[in-house]
């Protein structure tokens, strides 16, 4: 029988280390414009703050934007780990309270197309991260490119971030409706984002679900919402999270709100909730991709 040697060697590493389980969470959204980085970034910064070990993973391969939003400079980025010219603890960054950050570059190819070799190098550097880590939260790219759906498949959990307006629930149903009939996702978290009160947030996710339970057997759990609030603006402006550049401002109260839900979401527990067994899941999902083209 022939095995594939980038997951044997996953398999390999697995044996001779028993790290503890970390809370992988891709967020994503149904098209751009809609704050999902500015989510994942305050969401990170906010768990990172109550004193969790946080690792920020910039997955958008196309347009890597969260070092520009905290004012980071990188060396190196996940080119250099695909590569296997730098490891992930070189690539690494600190940003704000103590989240770590994987910092992303421009115009990467899709994991559906990475050689070999870099498949071994994405496998290796997450097996061997020797950060103690309790979540591991991926900003995805907008939309439903094959990257972006490898990502999501890998995680343990989804959340899709949607603000009213039209395209954004009908771009964010298309992203759950691929990820569940394609791809066997069952549960996404939804964050309205932008609103103007917390009723205007629950009619959004209303609209979501009216819209997936006529045609969709999945489980959309409402998580809240982050309000339209022009310190977020500014803190943009700044380079900052809004959590950190204005601490008592609504939408930094909010995101710190989002955090502690995600705090109580529960610790995987089987072996799968392992780092390399979440990189054994994103290959296999990039490489059924391929082969279905």
């Amino acid at each position: 029988m022939l095995t594939n040697p980038q997951l044997d060697q996953a398999a390999g590493l697995r044996r001779i280390a028993k790290p503890k389980p970390v809370k992988v969470i891709a967020v994503t959204s149904g098209k751009g414009g809609v704050g999902k980085t500015n989510v994942s970034v305050n969401l990170a910064v906010s768990m990172a703050g109550s004193g969790k070990e946080v690792l920020l993973m910039d997955a958008d391969l196309g347009l890597a934007n969260i070092d520009v939003l905290l004012g980071l400079h990188p060396r190196y980025n996940l080119a250099d780990v695909m590569k296997g010219t730098r490891s992930l603890e070189e690539v690494i960054i600190e940003g704000p309270a103590g989240t770590r950050v994987v910092p992303a570059s421009s115009g990467v190819q899709n994991m559906a197309q990475l050689s070999p070799m870099e498949h071994a190098g994405l496998i290796r550097a997450f097996s061997e991260l020797s950060h103690s880590l309790d979540v591991l939260l991926i900003d995805t790219a907008a939309g439903i490119a094959d990257g972006v759906i490898s990502f999501a498949r890998a995680a343990q959990e989804v959340i899709v971030v949607v603000c009213d307006e039209p395209a954004s629930i009908t771009d964010a149903y298309a992203m759950i409706k691929v990820l569940h009939r394609d791809h066997g996702v069952h549960r996404f978290r939804i964050i309205a984002n932008q609103v103007h009160s917390m009723q205007e947030g629950r009619d959004l996710f209303g609209k979501l679900v009216a819209v997936a339970d006529r045609f969709l057997d999945v489980q959309l759990d409402f998580m809240g919402t982050v309000p339209y609030d022009d310190y977020l603006r500014k803190a943009i402006q700044r380079q900052k999270a809004v959590v950190e550049a204005y601490p008592r401002s609504k939408a930094a109260m909010a995101f710190k709100t989002l955090a502690q839900k995600v705090d109580k979401w529960p610790v995987p527990q089987s072996a799968g909730g392992h780092m390399e067994f979440f990189v054994e899941r994103l290959i296999q999902a990039s490489q059924e991709m391929e082969a279905s083209l």
